[in-house]
């Protein structure tokens, strides 16, 4: 995409249906962004190299991550003054634990904002949000978002109260 606002780096193509989420959300809003694999471990110059010159390029918010040791995301950080928001992805195993706890436990002065495992939609709303502080029309879209969020939880929380769980849950 053109002038890309958010940098999305995973460590494989494997994470890419997790990413893809938020991509979507970035695209819902018409929010530029640009993605790319990279590799804390197998390929730790392409990421330096992805986080260093993201500034440069007109990147405002990282979004990093990945499975297992999950090291990616604290690795753009290391190499940016950008916020990055860590997506920890679910690995074969520990159910995506080990990710979620590489991902959190940064050292001091390398934050990394983290959401919850494989929550890509979380991570492009944070990406957003984060975005939408110096811009009124993304801070107005994240507003009708909401709103929109809300006026589903009623309309559901009427249908439920009106004709029970039962008859909800054969409905749906």
């Amino acid at each position: 995409m053109k002038n890309p606002k958010v940098g999305i780096i995973m460590g494989s193509d494997s994470d890419l249906e997790v990413f893809a989420e938020a991509a979507k959300i970035l695209e819902e809003f018409g929010v530029a962004y640009d993605m790319t694999v990279g590799s804390a471990h197998r390929a730790p110059a392409r990421a330096q190299k992805y986080s260093s010159q993201a500034r440069d390029r007109g990147i405002k918010v990282l979004i990093a991550g990945a499975g297992g040791a999950a090291h990616l995301a604290g690795v753009i950080a290391a190499h940016t003054t950008l916020p990055v928001i860590g997506l920890p992805v679910k690995a074969k195993s520990l159910d995506g634990l080990d990710s979620l706890l590489s991902t959190v436990q940064m050292p001091p002065g390398i934050p990394v904002i983290t959401v919850g495992i494989n929550s890509g939609k979380n991570a492009g709303l944070a990406a957003v949000q984060i975005l939408a502080i110096g811009d009124k029309i993304l801070a107005d879209k994240l507003i009708d978002y909401k709103n929109k969020m809300a006026d589903e939880v009623e309309i559901k929380g009427n249908k439920l109260s009106e004709i029970g769980y039962k008859k909800y849950l054969q409905d749906k």
